[in-house]
């Protein structure tokens, strides 16, 4: 379509499963056509370091962790090197370089996501933005979640009002209906999850909720992580990975898999608890992200919501790749200057462009 840039997506979310590409011909507008798209591992050793630092982030507030941005930023680019050889690209307009988050905390206005742009801008010789969150923290804005202009352009011809839920290390909402567009993150989602199967039974995650399923919930447990004011704040908001993790500790008590199984009914209760903040119940509930692989968190929701919940497969979008996708789509609406995110998204001011472009 005229006026339609390419665009490389790359990001590795909370989760830090691996690094998803995704190559998008787009206006940054209405025209989206998504084109390719592949998840590549990190390197063993890097992502254990990258574990490392969760286990104390506020080190990224003071230390510029030079040496593992630069390991970082060079995984990006070797494999974005590797997709163009695996999909025969020999060059895109844009790179748009989400890189990994290690610490948000929108509150002191700082927001934190390893991926040095001039480095990369260097090594592929291609223009890349990166530093999408920066410019909405800094105005107060919750610098997250940043993927509802581009579920609003994916979305724009269906049934309304609709949700699409992200599940990856934390869960995250658009709410459309016609112009509203609304979001939020609504709590965890896999991270607490993950981290104790890895802690408990020496595994990345609960495989399908096989371990959840066999489990039981604890309704004390569970009412005792409920009772969080998160719950109770309006859209918009957001939240770091570990935000939850202190409060978690209620479930040590409890026997092995009863954890899972409440900690994945945490999520599913956090997810719905949202539903008191919107304008209308959605009709209809879209789910991207890894956690749509949990058949028990799956399951749950059909249960809680009483309305369709489908992953995003169902349209014929991809939901490992999604927020790849939008990364390449916003890197073409940060080079026209258009906004990135919304009062009803963030709670910025105003609507507001963002990233910052390196050219090679």
């Amino acid at each position: 379509m005229q006026n339609s840039l390419l665009a490389i997506g790359a990001i590795s979310g909370t989760s830090m499963d691996a690094i998803d590409l995704a190559l998008v011909l787009t206006d940054g507008e209405n025209y989206v056509e998504r084109m390719a798209g592949r998840s590549y591992p990190y390197p063993a050793q890097l992502k254990a370091r990258l574990l490392d630092v969760l286990k104390n982030p506020r080190i990224a507030e003071t230390d510029p962790l030079t040496e593992l941005e630069n390991a970082v930023t060079d995984a990006f680019g070797q494999a974005i090197r590797q997709f163009q050889r695996d999909f025969r690209i020999a060059r895109a307009d844009f790179i748009g370089l989400h890189g990994q988050t290690i610490w948000h905390r929108p509150e002191k206005r700082f927001t934190r996501q390893l991926g040095d742009g001039p480095r990369l801008a260097r090594f592929l010789r291609m223009p890349v933005v990166n530093r999408f969150r920066h410019a909405d923290v800094l105005l107060g804005g919750q610098g997250a979640p940043l993927v509802p202009l581009y579920h609003a352009a994916l979305a724009k011809k269906l049934e309304q009002p609709l949700i699409v839920l992200n599940l990856g290390g934390v869960a995250n909402i658009t709410y459309l209906d016609g112009p509203i567009i609304m979001a939020c993150d609504t709590g965890p989602a896999s991270a607490l999850i993950d981290d104790r199967m890895r802690q408990l039974f020496n595994k990345p995650f609960d495989k399908d909720g096989e371990t959840a399923k066999f489990g039981d919930v604890d309704a004390g447990v569970l009412a005792a992580l409920m009772d969080n004011p998160f719950f109770a704040l309006p859209p918009p908001k957001s939240l770091d990975r570990m935000d939850f993790h202190a409060r978690a500790e209620v479930v040590n008590p409890l026997p092995p898999a009863n954890v899972i199984a409440t900690l994945t009914a945490f999520t599913i209760e956090a997810t719905v608890a949202v539903q008191r903040h919107l304008p209308k119940r959605p009709r209809r509930w879209l789910v991207t992200g890894g956690g749509r692989h949990n058949r028990t968190i799956m399951a749950g929701f059909k249960e809680r919501l009483g309305v369709p919940v489908e992953p995003v497969e169902s349209l014929g979008w991809g939901g490992d790749l999604l927020e790849a996708e939008c990364f390449a789509y916003l890197a073409i609406r940060s080079s026209r200057g258009l906004p990135l995110s919304l009062p009803t998204t963030t709670g910025v001011p105003r609507p507001l462009t963002g990233g910052e472009t390196h050219r090679p």
